[in-house]
């Protein structure tokens, strides 16, 4: 693979070198190996090609560690078979790659129209220029009869108890590769209305058994996520000492100070996705005032939220990874106008939902080591931009795999 440096007018490199003006990067085989000013490194090294994007910004690429995009969206999306079920998840990656995100944390909850295993799903991103993780689940619906489906048993419905089977928590706790919705401990409303779903919000376990799950996780030297909202079973979620909060929609300032102590992380989801609001910009700023590792993400493919001031949607059709940048702008703003520095913002969508996937040591930020996954754009995304067109290059493991010019 050819080694080349790349300039640009500004570097956020979201790591301790912090920001550097007219910055440039080497990368060789895929990887960086060098980070600093143009001018330095341009004297070191003379002889190499480079790459001019010095009108542009240059950032690690987005990651979305909580997304359903490629056992949910098909079918809600496209006219598909399960012939053709994979064809429409892989034209959805290409899209959000095209978007800026290179990395994906992808819930595998069970689904009721598609007969897939885990397997089939980690075989269909494979060759692909995106890193896929997988969250192995259990999902309760609340729908007026509560439904239930787990990644292990595919498309057959399982009764309430059997979430709590110990060997069935095995083989889903054994298959996952992250902390994402590995246990749903409200009932969600997904994407029904909220006619069809009158029973979301329900509790679904008890403190005892969420515990008993919770070590099962740990005995493998796994973490555990939960899809929670509201604080009855956000407190739960602490007491049973589950690990990564996705939504905690509703959570308390006591909840919060509980979280921080326990170092739980959390991945806020400002477009929806519980029976509750979603986080705002203010609940967002309060995670990073209380030094709680937060992320935005999409939850996609999502209806956005009703009558929530920080959506700028008008409509209830389902959004995906192009809005990523543009729920998290309001959060973003805020931050950035309570004097908080661009590389600790820009971490929500990058460095921190890189942390969530375990794969922090391998990209999200832009220093010598790590993966050249990386966006050329016409500012901050998130910050300063918002639509993807603004997003000129992106580059996965060096290689450019989308270009606007």
């Amino acid at each position: 693979m050819m080694t080349y440096m790349i300039r640009g007018k500004k570097m956020v490199t979201v790591s301790k070198l912090g920001t550097i003006d007219q910055g440039a990067m080497i990368i060789d085989n895929g990887k960086i190996i060098a980070v600093g000013h143009w001018e330095s490194l341009k004297e070191k090294f003379p002889t190499i090609n480079v790459i001019d994007c010095s009108e542009s910004v240059i950032t690690p690429a987005l990651i979305d560690c909580h997304t359903h995009l490629l056992e949910f969206a098909p079918s809600s999306l496209y006219p598909v078979t399960p012939e053709t079920h994979f064809w429409a998840g892989r034209s959805i990656l290409f899209h959000a790659l095209s978007c800026g995100i290179t990395a994906l944390g992808e819930q595998i909850c069970g689904h009721p129209l598609c007969d897939f295993s885990i397997e089939d799903y980690r075989n269909a991103v494979k060759q692909l220029p995106i890193d896929v993780s997988f969250a192995a689940t259990s999902i309760s619906i609340g729908f007026e009869k509560l439904a239930h489906f787990t990644s292990v048993t595919q498309s057959n419905a399982v009764e309430q108890k059997d979430l709590i089977d110990a060997s069935l928590v095995t083989k889903i706790a054994e298959a996952s590769d992250y902390p994402g919705e590995n246990i749903f401990i409200n009932a969600t409303p997904a994407n029904f209305t909220e006619k069809e779903v009158p029973r979301a919000g329900e509790i679904i376990y008890s403190l005892d058994k969420l515990k008993q799950i919770v070590d099962i996780y740990h005995q493998f030297g796994k973490q555990i996520g939960c899809h929670v909202a509201g604080e009855e079973g956000i407190d739960l979620a602490l007491k049973a000492g589950i690990d990564v909060l996705h939504h905690a929609h509703g959570i308390s300032a006591d909840q919060l100070d509980i979280a921080a102590q326990q170092g739980v992380k959390i991945v806020a989801t400002p477009m929806g996705g519980t029976h509750l609001p979603p986080n705002s910009p203010e609940e967002i700023l309060r995670f990073v005032d209380k030094k709680i590792p937060v992320s935005i993400s999409t939850d996609s493919y999502l209806p956005p939220y009703k009558s929530v001031s920080w959506l700028p949607f008008q409509d209830q059709t389902l959004k995906g990874p192009e809005v990523l940048m543009l729920i998290a702008h309001s959060s973003m703003h805020l931050l950035q106008h309570q004097g908080i520095e661009e590389n600790e913002i820009l971490a929500l969508l990058t460095a921190n939902p890189a942390t969530i996937l375990g794969k922090n040591h391998v990209f999200g930020r832009l220093e010598p080591g790590l993966e050249a996954n990386f966006l050329v754009a016409e500012g901050i995304p998130g910050l300063e931009i918002t639509e993807i067109n603004q997003i000129k290059k992106v580059f996965y493991r060096g290689i450019k795999v989308i270009d606007r010019g």
